[in-house]
């Protein structure tokens, strides 16, 4: 099946009654549970970005609690899923300034959780992507922004 582009599905959605839109909606939400923690965002966490950001630093916190450092194997797969939830958090807000909070967050959370960076090429490589990721991001910001976010990419910094 082809699907429909979004200008088809926009019109196709004007000519919908209020309760057939909420059919959708839950028909939608039912399918995919991605569709579901968005539609969560969207009706209940936009209005109050803060505490959204504070739920997103509470779920990584978590992650972190349960990260191995022996392991560097197992601490690099730990990474990853911790950078993949707070992706799928940046992913449901599309605001520029929740996704740098939440990526210094997660780098400071490295540093704190006493991963040795300098001694796992792939641990260095996940971290050196976040700054970079970060820096792209706060590149295109107003430049006031910019001076704050860089201050504190400088303190980020792999000595």
């Amino acid at each position: 099946m082809k699907a429909a582009s979004s200008k088809e599905i926009k019109s196709a959605l004007v000519e919908q009654s209020s309760t057939q839109l909420i059919d959708l909606c839950l028909r939608l939400a039912r399918f995919k549970k991605e569709n579901k923690e968005l539609l969560t965002y969207l009706l209940f966490e936009e209005q109050d970005e803060d505490a959204y950001i504070l739920s997103a630093k509470k779920v990584i916190d978590e992650g972190f609690e349960t990260l191995n450092i022996q392991s560097v194997y197992i601490a690099k797969k730990n990474l990853r899923k911790i950078i993949r939830i707070t992706n799928k958090f940046i992913k449901y807000s599309g605001i520029d300034t929740t996704e740098i909070i939440l990526l210094i967050y997660v780098c400071r959370c490295i540093q704190e959780s006493g991963l040795k960076l300098n001694n796992s090429v792939a641990l260095k490589n996940i971290y050196l992507s976040l700054l970079k990721k970060i820096s792209t991001k706060i590149s295109g910001m107003h430049e006031d922004l910019q001076y704050d976010y860089n201050k504190e990419i400088q303190e980020l910094e792999i000595q």
